[in-house]
């Protein structure tokens, strides 16, 4: 993933979170190692010099996954262990927070804070979008509102693709309601899904399939609908059907005043590219930056 590269100063963190638990009663508190163990450990990382995770480590009573996980929870960065089966190993920010598509998923992060949601002025809402379907649009948007609620922000992931629809089956949760029931003023917020593990992220999935998107689309109430929900959240990302199928991307990126482009390595054509960033354009929409994806 790469955005145009300017440059840039850091993005706003929050301040560190306190450590109040060891390492050690985190693994054992996780049924790692036992209570025993951890004494074991202790003496050999004294005799050693070893931090206690290496000590364990190197007696081979843990991995070193099984300490990263530890070292994630005691600083309060929220990630699922490997093995954990509630999400689609898919969204690999939630697995794998040393992988590099991580780091370049942070980077993007960090621009996105600097020029839209933290720029002048700041906002809230961005819709992810590209020219095709396989182009990486849910896989980029599930993503990036991991690492945003990984920040500490208050992150909403909306599934606006009322076509395909994909994020229910990323984050495994019920689509019996979602974005289309609201929009079609059947259902209310009770359709947003807290996702376990991951805090400070939520999904609202797309719903029923409608026979009329762009129409439910296009109403005044989504507008509306966004608007209430940015004074909840901090960062509200939007997944959008692709360009190819119609112009229901163009309505959600216009409801989001914001667009991130998303094109795939040796797949999209540049034509298609522009055509898609000159419609959001032309809907009093801003491209905030795209993406050449090859996941």
């Amino acid at each position: 993933m790469d955005l145009s590269q300017e440059s840039l100063r850091a993005a706003k963190r929050p301040e560190p979170v306190k450590r109040d638990r060891s390492i050690g009663a985190l693994l054992v508190d996780s049924r790692l190692i036992s209570s025993s163990d951890a004494e074991a450990v202790m003496r050999f990382a004294r005799e050693e010099g070893l931090r206690f995770g290496d000590a364990a480590i190197k007696l081979g009573l843990v991995t070193r996954a099984d300490v990263q996980h530890a070292l994630a929870r005691q600083f309060d960065y929220p990630y699922l262990a490997p093995g954990d089966d509630t999400i689609s190993r898919e969204v690999i920010a939630a697995f794998a927070p040393y992988a590099p598509a991580v780091e370049a998923l942070r980077a993007l992060r960090t621009q996105l804070m600097l020029r839209w949601f933290e720029g002048d002025p700041p906002h809230k809402t961005l819709a992810v979008v590209s020219a095709g379907r396989g182009d990486g649009r849910s896989y980029l948007a599930a993503n990036l509102a991991v690492v945003f609620s990984q920040l500490g922000e208050r992150t909403l992931l909306i599934d606006a693709d009322l076509r395909n629809p994909r994020q229910h089956e990323i984050f495994r949760t019920s689509d019996r309601l979602g974005l289309s029931a609201l929009l079609a003023r059947r259902g209310d917020e009770n359709v947003i899904h807290r996702i376990r593990g991951l805090l400070g992220l939520s999904v609202m999935p797309a719903g029923a399939i409608p026979p009329n998107p762009q129409e439910l689309l296009t109403r005044p109430g989504f507008g509306a609908l966004l608007a209430g929900l940015s004074s909840q959240y901090d960062v509200i990302i939007l997944d959008t059907p692709a360009g190819e199928l119609g112009a229901d991307f163009q309505s959600v990126a216009a409801a989001a005043a914001g667009a991130l482009l998303v094109t795939r390595r040796n797949v999209s054509r540049a034509v298609e590219a522009h055509t898609v960033a000159a419609s959001v354009a032309a809907a009093s929409a801003q491209v905030v930056g795209a993406v050449l994806n090859d996941h």
